[in-house]
């Protein structure tokens, strides 16, 4: 019989190309948007206008600035109007524990988490995982939320991705002029908003974290909040989106466990990764037996304490971190 010739899909490997991209796209996308979901959402219409555009797209070398093009417009698209998203530490002053927690806020109002699993690339060189790991902490997605659509996307190119100015420019349909000051202007802001305070000094060891975040795992779950608090900083914080009240300090945390938190005893916990750190979910027991989704838990540390405790309530997060529906006893 004659050798049979197998032809090439160009249609296939063009989407086999795109593909390589969605880790790094999404990652832009969510420190532009402050949102899970909205990340994903961006990427794939991303893809489908690259898809529906790709007679157009000159040379294969030029595909990963062609897609960030399109994921700028996108995001651009989709913030018009928008209300810029925060963390509750951006939204007053630090309560008491026995305070009223206030009304839920909308889902939109906040900065969501997000699974490190969808963000960070299965291969790549260790310090350039370390950088994206310091540029995706809550703190840092929630700063960039304070600055207008285009600065934040020259500043996540620039800084966090290290796109050359005229990289930019060309993206951006701007000015090498134009990218270097809409840089300058972005950095003063952020300047303003003190990352430093929150910045996990000496916390980058995955190790370390891993075995810290065993320790509130395991002090959770028996709810011995006096070795809980005793993980914690001095100045640690404690929020729980999607309400607005936070709390600062071991003994305010402990009041609040021991208080309006307290429905929490009895819960398990499975560790997870998000924002390029320690996580946890949280399951409340359920009365009919097993424990259900109850908060996505970002776990923020620095020298060998936890800084922050930000609990999501949001159990719909939990399909996105590809976590259980529910535990069975």
């Amino acid at each position: 019989m004659p050798a049979v010739t197998v032809v090439p899909d160009p249609d296939a490997s063009l989407e086999h190309e795109f593909e390589t991209h969605r880790r790094a796209l999404t990652g832009y996308c969510y420190r532009m948007l402050g949102s899970g979901s909205e990340a994903e959402d961006a990427v794939q219409e991303t893809m489908v206008r690259a898809w529906r555009a790709s007679d157009r797209l000159q040379a294969r070398a030029a595909l990963k600035s062609w897609l960030y093009r399109i994921a700028a417009n996108v995001c651009f698209d989709m913030l018009q109007g928008a209300q810029r998203r925060a963390v509750p530490m951006d939204l007053g002053p630090s309560s008491a524990a026995d305070d009223d927690l206030g009304h839920r806020l909308p889902e939109h109002a906040w900065v969501q988490p997000m699974a490190d699993t969808r963000l960070l690339p299965l291969e790549a060189d260790p310090a350039d995982v370390a950088d994206s790991r310091e540029t995706l902490r809550l703190a840092f997605v929630a700063a960039l939320q304070h600055l207008p659509p285009r600065q934040r996307a020259v500043l996540i190119l620039r800084e966090v991705l290290r796109w050359q100015a005229t990289e930019v420019g060309e993206l951006l349909d701007m000015s090498v002029a134009s990218v270097n000051s809409a840089l300058q202007r972005a950095r003063a802001t952020l300047a303003k908003l003190d990352l430093d305070r929150d910045a996990p000094v000496g916390a980058g060891v995955p190790a370390e974290q891993q075995a810290l975040l065993e320790r509130y795992v395991d002090a959770f779950e028996r709810y011995d909040i006096a070795s809980l608090v005793a993980l914690l900083h001095e100045d640690a914080d404690f929020s729980m989106p999607p309400y607005p009240l936070w709390v600062r300090g071991p003994e305010q945390v402990a009041a609040f466990m021991r208080g309006a938190g307290a429905k929490c005893e009895g819960s398990r916990v499975v560790p997870t990764q998000a924002n390029g750190g320690p996580a946890a979910a949280i399951y409340n027991a359920d009365p009919d037996g097993g424990w259900t989704p109850w908060a996505i838990v970002v776990v923020e540390a620095s020298d060998g304490r936890i800084t922050g405790l930000h609990h999501f309530l949001y159990p719909e997060l939990f399909t996105q971190f590809g976590l259980p529906a529910r535990l069975d006893a």
